[in-house]
């Protein structure tokens, strides 16, 4: 039996449901479903995306609609950048017919990215293919955080917040605040303050084996951790948030695995943005 394939876009990117014409039409004939809301807006009957069985997920649209896909449904992903940049994506609208075509030929590689998982508390967050953050939820108001590598102690500081990211998510919020760029291959996690008071307090690098801690101290205000930029939970004083690394990797349809091009291209669009 062949692969299954599921459609999503984000109606609201300019373009997104004119690609998801196409590539429904391309692909009719195969076993390809639409999820429910972008379904309706073809005119069409679809299925929750929870619910879908499919090996590949085909995302149009940007990083964006790449990560909140992959909080709900765990799927090959096959993106189709309709968005600004679309680090995330592998080819543009222009390309769909010939990407659809290696698609189905099965000439592609698939492209493993590391998640982490995360426990605030007692509460099960969605896996993050980028960061998890934890910071203050009052502009110009530091707090102070306590933050653990496999259960010691490693820094204590005051800052806007800490950014706890994946190699992926090295080139996106992180790397805004200072990160150095990992190449994807490298299983490690990031742990940097966010506009720290001490401008001696530098990233950490650690293996992805490790496990990372966040503590809120009681004397402090409420924080919000924020995953992926999607997900958002408020962090009370004196709670815990731990983050290891998920059991279950990202995987991506590539037709080319060259990760400095990609980033070089990506990095340049951004300046002209």
């Amino acid at each position: 039996m062949g692969m299954k394939y599921g459609l999503i876009f984000n109606p609201k990117i300019k373009n997104a449901i004119e690609y998801a014409r196409q590539v429904y039409s391309l692909m009719e004939k195969e076993h390809i479903v639409v999820e429910q809301e972008c379904a309706a807006l073809m005119g069409k009957v679809g299925v929750p995306l929870e619910n879908a069985d499919v090996d590949v997920l085909i995302t149009i649209g940007g990083d964006g609609t790449i990560l909140r896909t992959l909080h709900k449904k765990n799927a090959k992903i096959f993106g189709i950048n309709a968005g600004v940049l679309g680090f995330l994506t592998e080819i543009k609208g222009s390309e769909i017919r010939a990407g659809i075509e290696r698609l189905l030929a099965g000439d592609f590689k698939i492209e493993r990215r590391m998640r982490l998982s995360s426990m605030l508390e007692d509460i099960k967050l969605p896996d993050a293919l980028n960061e998890i953050v934890v910071h203050t939820s009052q502009v110009s108001k530091m707090r102070a955080f306590e933050i653990f590598v496999d259960d010691v102690l490693a820094q204590k500081v005051r800052a806007d917040g800490v950014i706890v990211s994946t190699p992926t998510g090295s080139t996106s919020y992180a790397m805004s605040a200072g990160s150095p760029i990992l190449d994807p291959r490298v299983e490690a996690v990031v742990i940097l303050p966010l506009a720290p008071f001490k401008l001696s307090i530098r990233p950490y690098v650690v293996p992805a084996s490790s496990s990372v801690s966040i503590r809120l101290p009681e004397s402090e205000r409420d924080c919000v951790v924020v995953v992926d930029g999607q997900e958002e939970k408020k962090m009370k004083a004196g709670t815990i948030i731990s983050i290891t690394r998920s059991k279950q990797d990202a995987e991506f349809v590539r037709f080319n695995m060259d990760f400095y091009k990609k980033l070089e291209e990506k990095l340049v669009a951004a300046t002209i943005i």
